[in-house]
């Protein structure tokens, strides 16, 4: 007969490698304590990867340039902890300019505003992930693009743009059409926007 452990660790296997697994995904199934400790086991036998509480990896390993294994980044795990608790998120300050190329500076810990709960979550190499609530609206933009780019430029501030920045802006900008971008016009500060209409004209 099959253990919890067992069961758990074949349901693993059918997940593709670097999947992103919670706790939770088993404690319907399991109960929560039966559940955890299995996963601790596990982890312990080196059959997954600990990437924080509750939060686990199927390890995936890269033989081609001999990196060893390969953990998910703080976005994947961030995005992974949204989907679970179908909530929205989005980087904002240093992680969004480093995300946009818009800043050389890799900092420790990945901040998003999320419409979910508030929390800290710390990481398995001593970087961390931090969600704070916002308002609905902070969170309404259509695309993407158009989010980023308002809350990295928030974080520079107003008429601090470097020349490589502005270069940089219009090739994000390049890579989805004015119409798209204008449709969160109203969501923007003004001069945000001003500043995307110009680069687009430029770009013309």
């Amino acid at each position: 007969m099959e253990s919890i452990e067992d069961k758990i660790y074949n349901s693993i296997k059918r997940r593709k490698k670097g999947a992103i697994i919670f706790a939770s995904d088993f404690s319907h199934l399991y109960g929560g304590i039966a559940g955890n400790k299995a996963l601790e086991r596990l982890a312990g036998a080196n059959k997954i990867i600990r990437l924080s509480r509750g939060i686990y990896c199927r390890p995936q390993i890269d033989t081609e340039l001999g990196l060893g294994v390969i953990y998910p980044t703080l976005e994947e795990i961030a995005e992974a902890i949204a989907k679970r608790d179908k909530s929205r998120i989005m980087p904002t300050g240093d992680y969004a300019l480093n995300r946009l190329g818009l800043s050389t500076q890799v900092p420790m810990n990945a901040v998003y505003y999320t419409d979910g709960a508030p929390r800290n979550i710390k990481i398995y190499n001593g970087r961390g992930i931090t969600f704070l609530r916002v308002v609905p609206k902070r969170l309404a933009f259509k695309n993407k693009l158009s989010a980023m780019l308002t809350l990295a430029l928030q974080e520079i501030g107003k008429g601090n743009l470097s020349e490589e920045q502005n270069k940089r802006i219009k090739e994000l900008l390049t890579q989805v059409p004015q119409n798209i971008i204008a449709e969160d016009y109203p969501l923007m500060p003004e001069w945000i926007r001003a500043l995307i209409k110009r680069s687009y004209a430029e770009l013309s």
